[in-house]
């Protein structure tokens, strides 16, 4: 059965017995405690918090997932991977546990013909919270218990289990209860009997039924935490492992050998010329190829763009192990153009949007795979200078710090400089290594635990979400009357605010555009009787719920007083024009880019915009105007702006565009301009004509990240007074030249010209001098020890010019054993030179060497060859020093 069927099933079991059927979210979700949606349930812990009230009382959906914890792991188990996908069903307060429990055994059990699964329900065992280890359930959870041999598992196959593995909570204070677990058994050729406490190999976890029944706080352990109270309702969130029952019941061992992941294995067998199974390193890299080339395709599908922390690190380090472990078998070229269309082709079975935005999501893997090319060529010469160093040094181990600075400043693979040592004869300080990478994810992991209270923050505004929605009119109005519902200052509630005080104020009805979707919030003034406060941010900490920070310019206010809400019409208008000018620009981008030019970030504020957008080579000078005259054509078209409220699904089918990683509701708003010339979804505010945006200009193009571009631009007002001020500094210039503005381009182009001959001529000139200073240079050779030394201190030769000069005097003093070191302090640092005859090389004296002794006595360093080397430091003063350094190197030799 194919996983795609078996999603299927999954939602039509659910969705036949009354569950609303939800979309998978994005993989980048609005959570601050994850990079990724992690588990099914994390769409859903806004309900499960109260924080909100969910639209239905039971819902099903099958969730993307992405874990990074065990990125190294990949490959060398079967278990772990990275991308996956969680079946989930969810009831808050509709069903318990004994419902949940026949759902998931008629769908586990069902005949394949009747659209179950199909599984001999004699193969099946089950856990469940066992006796003794929770206050509420000494003898266990018999409840559930009672319901499995109601449904026919025989109680020899019902096995109690502690805390760590039948109990569950998110880490974090929250909901919790207990949880029963579905096992099946995949036969004794796997391992011993006696059920899942027995071998978790053997009898392999499914299907997790967690049953919320508390809240619970001081969550120390997996097992450790203190209950606090009863939650309001028993609720049902499940999670059903859709790989691990793909390779169930399509008769594999293991993950990377059902049908969305192997293909790929096959097509890297291929391409290496190698067999999947021939060879256990070679098994490892195919594995890992199979799951980072899936991986990275879902990230990128979901607006994941590579770069250097957060998400876009985890991205660009899937990439590039992938690209990796293809090189360690054997495949040199570029290899992603051949993995990711067949990853594409499988999993578009469920995610059809892969196939429409494959070439968005290919144009930003290809670059990404050509710069890591780049990098393991610079890569390669920065191990081979270390590699000499070590051998140079009698040394035989690679340093720890050396392989690790490889991996984290240049993103060289430590398995690459493992091979790369071998093949010099040398070993690599693997455990210094690790050493430095377990600090590193020490570190990490204190940052992560550090941001993991996202939550314990919001009892605050829960408490006041509570208390009501905040009636919310940003759309239609500019003023509203209303209360004040609640006050705020520094994470606490308080009952007043007063003069020169900072704040955040809850009214249960406003006017004021809380930031969101790029655009940011309104700035205006909340009145009172006999107070005034100054609006300076608007936010949601809660959904249904904007709270507006203040400063407090006069009076004082408190809870339960009247208050009039009123925007700044020129800020609200600005910010419109602005808005709406992304959209328009969006558009623009699509007609002359073509359709893949998908906004991937937009930031609006008052009479300025950036946008993001996917596409990985700069714009030519042609194209930015060709974009802002076709922008500005449709502003001068006077096009109709109009909003729309229809479900996700149907914004879809009408072709709205989704800006990605953002969240969505059922309910969804379009704003169209022009009709289908632009339709994307948005909750920002817009003009209602485009010829109210006013005048556009583009004022910077530039790359923020691999595969990603920016554009910024003026409207409105801002866009005059931008093309004022350039309009009046192309006047001063030609004032200046002594030209009319029409011809300052030919002006400015000739005087760059007679610069550019005027700069030649200076350097032919410099270097004729130089010649000239430097020709007795040899004459001036003292005998150190058995060798002639020439030493001099240059202020007026750049560093340019010092090679040559030294390789100049060494001609000169011909086949005796000589050396010539030089250092040049006509720039803001000094360079030294250091250059010897084949004579002084035969007696030990190497320039790379004494380069180094000159550049540490300058406070930098440098090397080279034998032959000739050069070197920098910090400080132009030290440059006798640096030589006398030399002297005494050159004497003890």
């Amino acid at each position: 059965m194919e996983t795609a069927e078996i999603r299927r099933r999954w939602l039509a079991h659910f969705e036949g017995t009354g569950h609303a059927v939800v979309p998978s979210a994005p993989l980048l979700f609005d959570d601050p405690n994850l990079l990724f949606v992690n588990a099914g349930m994390v769409p859903f812990k806004p309900y499960f918090l109260g924080q909100q009230t969910p639209p239905w009382g039971c819902a099903t959906s099958v969730q993307k997932c992405v874990r990074t914890g065990d990125i190294e792991e990949v490959g060398k188990t079967t278990r772990h991977g990275t991308f996956f996908q969680m079946c989930g069903n969810f009831s808050f307060g509709e069903y318990f546990k004994k419902e949940a429990i026949e759902l998931a055994w008629s769908l586990v059990t069902g005949s394949q013909q009747e659209g179950g699964l199909g599984f001999d329900p004699a193969d099946i065992w089950v856990t469940v919270l066992g006796a003794g280890f929770h206050p509420d359930y000494p003898e266990g959870d018999t409840e559930a218990i009672e319901y499995w041999l109601g449904v026919g598992v025989p109680r020899e196959r019902i096995q109690g289990r502690g805390l760590d593995d039948n109990y569950w909570h998110m880490g974090v204070e929250g909901p919790g209860g207990p949880c029963s677990e579905i096992y099946v058994d995949r036969g004794p050729e796997y391992g011993a009997d006696g059920g899942p406490e027995a071998d978790e190999d053997r009898f392999l976890e499914i299907w997790n039924l967690v049953f919320q029944t508390e809240m619970i706080t001081d969550v120390r352990s997996k097992a450790e935490f203190t209950v606090v109270e009863p939650l309001p309702s028993k609720n049902i969130d499940t999670g059903l492992g859709l790989e691990r029952v793909a390779y169930l019941l399509q008769g594999v061992d293991n993950l990377y050998e059902i049908d969305e992941v192997y293909p790929v294995i096959e097509r890297a067998e291929e391409l290496s010329g190698k067999g999947y199974g021939d060879a256990e390193g070679d098994d490892v890299r195919f594995r890992v190829v199979a799951d980072h080339v899936r991986s990275s395709l879902m990230l990128i599908g979901d607006g994941v763009t590579p770069g250097n922390e957060g998400r876009g690190y985890v991205l660009r380090r899937l990439l590039r192990r992938a690209v990796r472990s293809m090189r360690l078998l054997g495949v040199q070229g570029p290899c992603l153009p051949e993995l990711l269309p067949v990853s594409m082709e499988q999993m578009s079975k469920s995610y059809p949007e892969l196939r429409s935005d494959f070439e968005r999501i290919s144009r930003i893997a290809y670059a990404e795979e050509e710069a890591f090319r780049r990098t393991l060529e610079a890569g390669t010469n920065i191990f081979d200078t270390a590699a000499e160093q070590t051998k140079g040094a009698g040394q035989k181990v690679f340093p720890g710090e050396k392989a690790f600075a490889l991996h984290d400043t240049y993103g060289f693979p430590i398995d690459l400089t493992l091979e790369m040592a071998a093949e010099q004869g040398l070993t690599v300080d693997e455990e210094g290594f690790r050493g430095l990478m377990a600090e590193q994810r020490a570190r990490a992991k204190a940052d992560a635990k550090a941001k993991k209270s996202g939550h314990a923050n919001t009892e605050v505004w829960r408490e006041l979400r509570e208390l009501g929605a905040t009636d919310w009119r940003a759309y239609s109005e500019l003023a509203t009357d209303g209360r004040v519902v609640g006050l705020v200052r520094e994470g606490e509630r308080v009952p007043t605010l007063s003069e020169g005080q900072v704040g955040q104020v809850v009214l249960d009805a406003t006017s004021f555009y809380a930031e969101s979707g790029g655009q940011t919030a309104d700035a205006g003034v909340i009145t009172l009787d006999g107070a005034r406060l100054q609006v300076t941010d608007v936010q949601r900490p809660v959904k249904g719920l904007v709270a507006h920070t203040v400063k407090v310019l006069s009076g004082e206010v408190t809870e339960g007083a009247d208050a009039r809400a009123e925007v700044d019409p020129t800020w609200r208008l600005e910010a419109a024009q602005a808005h709406s000018g992304t959209h328009v620009v969006h558009a623009a981008l699509r007609q002359v880019l073509g359709p893949s030019a998908l906004q991937s970030g937009s930031y609006n504020k008052p009479g300025y915009l950036r946008l993001d957008f996917a596409w990985n080579q700069a714009l030519d000078a042609a194209t930015r105007s060709e974009l802002e005259e076709v922008a500005n054509l449709a502003v001068r078209d006077d096009l109709p702006v109009s909003a729309h409220w229809m479900t996700l699904p149907e914004a879809r089918e009408w072709g709205a565009l989704a800006l990605f990683g953002e969240t969505y509701d059922e309910d969804v708003r379009v704003i169209e301009i022009g009709g289908p010339w632009s339709r994307e979804l948005c909750g920002g505010t817009h003009v209602q004509h485009s010829s109210q945006i006013g005048a556009l200009t583009l004022t910077g193009e530039s790359s923020v990240g691999s595969g990603v571009r920016r554009l910024e631009a003026f409207v409105g007002v801002n866009a005059l007074r931008h093309l004022a001020t350039e309009r009046a500094l192309v006047a001063e210039l030609s004032g200046i030249a002594g030209v009319q503005p029409t011809e300052l381009k030919d002006r400015v182009s000739q005087l760059v010209a007679r610069l550019k001959e005027a700069e030649r001529e200076i350097q032919q000139m410099k270097r004729e001098q130089a010649k000239g200073a430097t020709a007795g240079l040899a004459d001036t050779a003292e005998q150190v020890g058995g060798v002639q030394l020439v030493l001099a201190e240059l202020a007026e030769v750049d560093g340019g010019e010092l090679r040559g000069i030294a390789q100049d005097v060494r001609q000169k003093l011909g086949e005796t054993a000589a050396a010539v070191a030089l250092v040049s302090t006509a720039g803001d640092k000094p360079v030294v030179v250091v250059a010897t005859t084949q004579a002084a090389r035969d007696a030990g004296v190497k320039a790379g060497a004494l380069v180094k002794v000159a550049a540490s006595a300058l406070g930098g360093g440098g090397g080279g060859k034998d032959d000739l080397a050069q070197g920098g430091g910090q400080d132009n003063t030290r440059a006798g020093e640096a030589l006398a350094a030399v002297r005494t190197a050159v004497g003890a030799l």
